[in-house]
């Protein structure tokens, strides 16, 4: 595979922009634990386009998600996680080919409704402070694998969910990085198949990996210190204000 001709026909400030975007998104995901998928959409769409979002991200996040599991290892709860890869990927898996089958149009659409949505939805599930056991972890992983494999900004459930199950601080940072790195490697292996694996896919993938690997050293150095409600307010208004400009420029094509 010729990873140099996914570069093809993009400016070095383009480049440039993607890469800061990533180190950016890798540091507030693993501060609030979530945040990479759902700002890296708002620069990769007008560069390369809907399609390839979902795989890029899919790949890049085996890189930040790796890092995160590292530097928080002692904090992974394996019984939780094992729990919740159980019970998303067969959803992921389907979702996933569902993925393959749209357009530009659909792309946009689906992306963009989803980062909308994850705003209020964890807002609702934080009012709420909803609890759950094994059994509504594993309901709740199946939905989120459903949603994962089709879309970005997921993770905005997962967090939801091992909050809800007991988990608190690292120990949430962490576990959700070791299922989301299993949850990736399966939705991996559908794009594969369906051939949704470009040059340009993985060239964008390997950069954006790269850059956010220091994000989780650096975010460790802010997770006891830095309050997060001021960045995850900020967050908000720039993930509503990016789903709603996909959402509106699918529906003017």
């Amino acid at each position: 595979m010729d990873l140099a001709s996914g570069f093809a026909h993009i400016s070095v400030v383009q480049l440039v922009l993607v890469a800061a975007v990533a180190l950016f998104a890798s540091v507030v995901g693993g501060v609030a634990g979530y945040g990479t998928g759902a700002l890296m959409p708002l620069v990769l769409v007008p560069i390369v386009g809907p399609e390839p979002v979902v795989p890029i991200i899919a790949i890049s996040s085996l890189f930040s998600n790796t890092s995160r599991a590292t530097v928080f290892r002692p904090y992974i709860d394996l019984r939780r996680a094992t729990i919740a890869v159980v019970a998303a990927i067969p959803f992921c898996l389907i979702s996933a080919y569902g993925y393959t089958r749209l357009d530009r149009h659909g792309a946009a659409l689906v992306i963009g409704t989803m980062l909308i949505a994850t705003v209020p939805i964890r807002r609702a599930l934080r009012r709420h402070d909803w609890h759950c056991g094994d059994g509504g972890l594993a309901l709740g992983a199946a939905g989120y694998g459903l949603v994962v494999g089709g879309t970005v900004g997921a993770g905005v459930v997962l967090l939801s969910l091992l909050m809800a199950a007991g988990l608190d601080g690292a120990a949430v940072i962490a576990t959700d990085a070791v299922i989301s790195i299993a949850v990736s490697v399966a939705r991996l292996s559908i794009y594969g198949l369906a051939g949704v694996l470009t040059p340009q896919v993985v060239a964008f993938a390997l950069l954006i990996g790269f850059v956010t690997v220091p994000g989780a050293f650096l975010a460790k150095r802010f997770v006891e210190r830095m309050p997060v409600h001021v960045h995850t307010a900020i967050l908000d208004v720039v993930v509503v204000v990016g789903g709603a400009t996909m959402i509106y420029g699918a529906f003017r094509a």
